[in-house]
């Protein structure tokens, strides 16, 4: 870069600067100077700050995404004080429910704060466990797309058709992969950076651990003594659980690097963030033009993570297994999540829309799309006929399909991997969108959610004392 090249840049940089902190309140300001602190306290002081890397994961939200912008001007600051600045890192895990509209809306905001051209900053996303610089126009991975379809198929019918399940385990079991790839890639990172509340990432370890207890994996007992360790345990709890979910199917994944060769520090800046109220922060608004998608997964609220979804399969649930009304379902959820749902800025014409024709029609649109499943494969999830010896399989029969009753023993052949007619084969396999060996190994499972919906496992207490990890 030539100097007077690099001039101009610099220029532009203390033009964002000033852009950034005109748009920050009085607490704003505050919280920007406490950060700036506790990063150059971190570093080692103000000497060893040119040499410091931070990640930030994000996922997208207004929470992350007022995180980034504060964690920029605190870049920009030191910059305009000391001969160097922090390297920044941006990782964002992309999962099969990301909208292209979240994507743009990452984009728009790196542009907005300069990001692209910055060689102090490296922006970075992590697919189907796969670290790429960051694209908003690359399509989905196809690979990522398969493997994240049928182990929604899979965990959806091993929770006994737990909406909840079906729709965050994956996500939110893939973010222990997230960080440690995310904080190993390249060299590695010095400090993880995190905007979420303790309360928060309890809540999301206990889950982790009652997940994991409910898949019969071992937990250790005792906190983790590092960020790295704790990264290392949310990652052996994922592949545990999968592996239990998929059996001698299961195929694992190249694994991120689980030892570093520093000590990674986490710099917590949530009380920092107490003041802002972020549905009315211009910074987002106006200088991130930032747009929340009310289509996409949402890290925020594990019930309402894809509101969309979630009432779909509630119509669906009501309409086939409780002799309600599919728009019944729907309305019963959009009750209870619609205090949520419009923090979302979900437009009213499509809460609206929802239970109608209308809106069944744009939510099995997006099931196809996102996640490759029609409301067959939907249905057949619900049910869960398989597990267990196909223990529901002939009222999911007398329910959905009465003319293939006069085949029920000839399925339950089928299922059990004996010799039976290809047709009987193909239509099982069609009608609930998974390989004639995953059917097989249902059909011998239990189901990993009771009839009380809790795990065969009882949970312990929630993990007490871990550290801040959502990438919302």
């Amino acid at each position: 870069m030539s100097t007077i090249h690099e001039q101009a840049m610099n220029h532009v940089y203390q033009q964002v600067l000033q852009r950034l902190i005109g748009h920050f309140t009085r607490a704003g300001r505050t919280a920007l100077q406490l950060l700036v602190q506790r990063i150059v306290v971190a570093a080692g002081g103000m000497e060893q700050v040119g040499d410091f890397k931070v990640l930030v994961a994000h996922g997208g939200g207004g929470s992350s995404s007022y995180t980034l912008a504060l964690l920029r001007a605190a870049q920009l600051t030191i910059a305009g004080r000391a001969p160097r600045t922090f390297h920044l890192r941006v990782a964002t895990l992309r999962h099969a429910g990301m909208t292209e509209g979240q994507l743009d809306t990452l984009n728009r905001g790196y542009g907005r704060l300069f990001l692209h051209d910055d060689p102090r900053v490296e922006l970075l996303m992590v697919e189907n466990q796969e670290v790429q610089p960051f694209n908003h126009q690359r399509p989905a991975s196809t690979a990522g797309r398969e493997n994240n379809q049928r182990t929604m198929l899979m965990v959806g019918h091993l929770s006994s058709g737990d909406c909840r399940a079906t729709l965050c385990n994956d996500t939110y079991l893939a973010l222990g992969d997230f960080y440690l790839r995310a904080t190993t890639y390249n060299g590695g990172v010095h400090a993880l950076v995190s905007g979420d509340s303790p309360r928060k990432q309890s809540q999301f370890l206990a889950w982790l651990k009652k997940t994991a207890l409910g898949a019969g994996i071992a937990v250790p007992k005792g906190r983790p003594l590092s960020l790295n360790e704790l990264f290392a345990r949310m990652d052996e709890w994922s592949a545990g659980y999968y592996r239990d979910v998929f059996g001698e199917h299961y195929v694992a994944n190249s694994m991120p690097s689980k030892a570093s060769h520093r000590h990674l520090a986490y710099i917590g800046i949530a009380d920092l963030l107490d003041e802002v109220d972020l549905a009315s922060a211009s910074l987002l608004t106006d200088f991130m033009a930032y747009t929340p998608d009310p289509l996409g997964f949402h890290f925020s609220h594990p019930a309402y993570s894809n509101p969309l979804l979630m009432a779909h399969l509630r119509g669906l649930q009501a309409e086939c297994l409780r002799e309600l009304d599919y728009e019944a379902g729907v309305e019963g959820f959009i009750q209870q999540a619609s205090r949520y749902m419009r923090r979302l800025h979900m437009p009213e014409a499509l809460l609206a829309q929802a239970g109608t024709c209308e809106g069944r029609l744009l939510a099995s649109t997006f099931a196809q799309q996102f996640f490759g499943l029609d409301e067959t494969q939907l249905v057949c999830l619900l049910f869960s006929p398989f597990i267990h010896h196909g223990e529901r399989l002939e009222g999911y029969l007398r329910q959905c399909h009465p003319g293939m009753l006069v085949a029920l023993p000839e399925l339950h052949k089928v299922l059990q991997g004996k010799p039976s007619a290809e047709m009987l084969q193909q239509w099982v396999a069609d009608t609930s969108g998974l390989p004639m060996p995953l059917l097989q190994h249902l059909y011998r499972k239990r189901p990993l959610i009771g009839p009380n919906g809790l795990p065969r496992v009882q949970a312990g207490q929630g993990a007490a004392g871990a550290v801040q990890m959502s990438s919302q």
